[in-house]
């Protein structure tokens, strides 16, 4: 593991979970201020943007140039992308019901809990999945095949985010389709092509990390915790589970895979 700037590294650390503090602190304050709390999900995106151009500015004298310019283009335009097309979704309506759940079970100040359970919990998420983001940055040695074949797996990733985003968005555009199941396209594959999406983009960052062992090690946490995220915790789960008894929904989740791409099943 000889060759990593270990002193860089821990103290770059520090500066990573500020800047993912500071985002989700800033979107605290303007949630207040709006009245519902769903703007933390726009912050998501922005909180790795901000952690990626923080490392690349500490970095600078450490790492590759290339290598620490490429993670942090990957890195903001994932999130970028992601946080206008939240924006987008949520313009024009009020609390989220995954937040009104949550807070309703508030013991106390229901701001207090909110900024627990929601704001302080995002931003250490940021800062933990955001690790192979960081040790990328750090990495001596130019970009190898292991980065490039890491930048492929990314483009996979944030193709299958973005077209499937942009399906469900033109999906339910159409009155026709009020009460129907979105069964069409990269959703009729897997019903869940952005959580896909977001497991394919995490494990390309974390190769791009993986030229040297010692970055590698110290962020394979990253995958495996949104990995854990995608499938068992928020997202595939939690979305299954408010889907559960629109009509049709039975049928589609028989011949549809629960995540990994495949051809529809005809029977």
């Amino acid at each position: 593991m000889s060759g990593f700037p270990w002193g860089a590294f821990a103290a770059n650390l520090g500066w990573a979970a500020a800047a993912a503090f500071a985002v989700v602190l800033g979107t605290f304050a303007v949630a207040l201020r709006a009245g519902v709390h769903r703007v933390v999900d726009v912050a998501w995106g922005i909180g790795f943007t901000a952690v990626a151009v923080v490392t690349f500015a500490a970095s600078a004298g450490h790492g590759d140039p290339a290598r620490r310019l490429l993670v942090t283009a990957l890195t903001a335009v994932w999130g970028l992308r992601l946080a206008v097309h939240i924006a987008r979704r949520g313009r024009g309506h009020g609390e989220d019901p995954r937040y009104e759940a949550l807070l309703a079970k508030a013991p106390g100040s229901r701001t207090a809990y909110a900024l627990r359970t929601v704001y302080l919990l995002q931003g250490a998420l940021v800062w933990l999945v955001s690790l192979p983001v960081q040790a990328a940055q750090y990495v001596p040695g130019p970009p190898s095949f292991l980065t490039w074949a890491g930048v492929g797996l990314w483009a996979v990733g944030l193709g299958f985010e973005a077209v499937g985003d942009a399906q469900l968005a033109r999906f339910r555009a159409d009155p026709a389709n009020r009460g129907r199941i979105m069964d069409r396209g990269l959703w009729a594959w897997t019903r869940h092509p952005n959580y896909f999406g977001d497991f394919c983009v995490w494990w390309g960052l974390f190769l791009t990390a993986c030229d040297s062992a010692a970055a590698a090690a110290v962020s394979v946490v990253s995958p495996v915790v949104m990995s854990l995220l995608l499938v068992r915790g928020s997202g595939k789960r939690l979305l299954e589970r408010h889907m559960a008894g629109r009509p049709g929904y039975a049928r589609y989740r028989a011949r549809t895979s629960g995540f990994l791409p495949r051809p529809p099943r005809t029977r």
